[in-house]
């Protein structure tokens, strides 16, 4: 039995043969085969070369056919390096017509992918050989390339006005249609929702605020409207707290019993009852909890990919930026978060979703306002993320968290970056209770 090494690499030259050949009798075709070819996925030179110099005279908007392909090719001085004249001749006696011109494009491709595969597993076995490459990184890499594989079935194409047009008009419509639609996925919070219309498809958004003022338990009630009211799947990446402490805090906002209640275990028989019936809904929740304490930049990637492709989320949040560990630790911190911040506004675009990040803002912002200045380690969180927000509310004592301190407290969710919409502030409550944000009511604020 010959060894991997001996076979020949995956190909079918009859398919590539076809595909040239149906070309040469419909050029109009070139287009339609664009979604699946490049000239380096033809497994022959010969091949190659020839669908190369197409594309020159496609690009040129100079209709091909054997003569002034030729041509092309003898001014390029690839003529010989195609197969000569004759072979270019006699591409089109391999196919009677050029209507299967797509299916010959298909089997091209997908030798390419086979090829790609071969060649990125053995990088993979000669990276893991290389023992002054770290593990982590030969995952990600790996991982990297396989994703990218899988993501290339079809070279992205143009789109005409006629199609936007259209696409656009049907989204006007479904909005006119209901008044509570949005483009994106909403937060729950109502106002917030009206000037964002949603966290938006490969969206960066940061949520910024001092210790202790609820960034936590905005994201969670943010969580708990995606999943549990509108079964959008979500992750959510704790890199502070516990799963069942997580748990918990979504027991207490989906049964409204205070959280202390559930940490003490002092409840009443209808309480039980209360958090039987939470429970059911945010058991069918679409909700997947990572709460690996000190996680590697590298495993959060590689994870968010295993969620987005197995599990199909639609939105991740990460509680918070700074605990995230990167890679290269002797760089100094703030560098450290200049990388992570890139890597995860390039995540968001990767997998095509919104990505939420929380982030702590600088000491000297307590008693204010926070502004965008104020977030830590790095200005580059700032320049990356496509929304920040920040939560700004007066600072309870405590002797305001006994049994008598205010249901309610008024928090302001200020909008401070939006790429792509206005910004400014909206009014929520802070349930401290149930450590939680409801929209304000507002016939009762007057």
């Amino acid at each position: 039995m010959s060894s991997l090494k001996d076979q020949v690499p995956p190909h079918d030259l009859d398919a590539e043969q076809a595909t040239l050949g149906a070309l040469l009798l419909d050029w109009d075709a070139v287009g339609d085969v664009l979604r699946f070819l490049r000239p380096e996925r033809f497994y022959s030179l010969q091949n190659q070369t020839i669908f190369s110099a197409m594309l020159e005279l496609y690009n040129e908007s100079t209709r091909g056919d054997i003569l002034t392909i030729t041509d092309k090719l003898r001014t390029n001085g690839d003529l010989e390096k195609a197969g000569g004249i004759s072979y270019i001749t006699a591409l089109t006696d391999t196919v009677p017509t050029s209507a299967n011109v797509e299916y010959y494009a298909q089997v091209v491709y997908d030798n390419y992918i086979r090829r790609s595969l071969i060649k990125t597993s053995s990088n993979i076995i000669s990276n893991s050989h290389d023992k002054t490459v770290a593990s982590r990184s030969v995952l990600e890499e790996a991982q990297k390339e396989i994703f990218e594989l899988s993501d290339s079935n079809f070279t992205q194409t143009y789109k005409t006005t006629p199609e936007l047009v259209n696409k656009s008009i049907e989204m006007i419509e479904k909005l006119f249609r209901d008044k509570k639609a949005f483009t994106g996925i909403p937060s729950g919070l109502v106002e917030l929702d009206a000037m964002t219309s949603g966290f938006h498809s490969s969206e960066f958004i940061i949520i910024g605020a001092r210790p202790s003022m609820g960034k936590t338990a905005l994201a969670l009630s943010m969580i708990e409207y995606i999943t549990v009211e509108k079964h959008i799947p979500c992750a959510f990446f704790s890199l502070e707290m516990a799963d069942v402490q997580i748990m918990q805090r979504l027991l207490s906002m989906e049964a409204h019993i205070p959280a202390d209640r559930l940490r003490t275990g002092h409840l009443k028989m209808e309480h039980m009852q209360q958090i039987q019936n939470a429970a059911g809904r945010i058991y069918e929740a679409p909700l997947y909890i990572v709460d690996t304490p000190n996680m590697k930049l590298l495993d959060l990637r590689a994870m968010c990919r295993r969620l987005r492709a197995q599990q199909k989320v639609e939105i991740i949040f990460i509680d918070y930026i700074t605990l995230i560990q990167s890679e290269n630790t002797l760089i100094p911190r703030h560098e450290q978060i200049a990388e992570i911040s890139r890597s995860l506004k390039s995540l968001a675009r990767e997998l095509a979703i919104p990505v939420v990040v929380l982030s702590q803002v600088r000491r000297d912002s307590e008693g204010k306002e926070p502004s965008l200045a104020d977030l830590r380690e790095s200005g580059s969180i700032e320049q990356d993320a496509d929304v920040v927000m920040f939560i700004h509310r007066e600072r309870q004592n405590n002797s305001d968290r006994e049994e008598g301190s205010p249901m309610a407290i008024d928090t302001k969710l200020i909008l401070s970056k939006q790429r792509n919409g206005p910004t400014g502030a909206v009014d929520i409550i802070f349930l401290p209770a149930y450590t939680k944000f409801e929209n304000l009511d507002r016939s009762n604020h007057n």
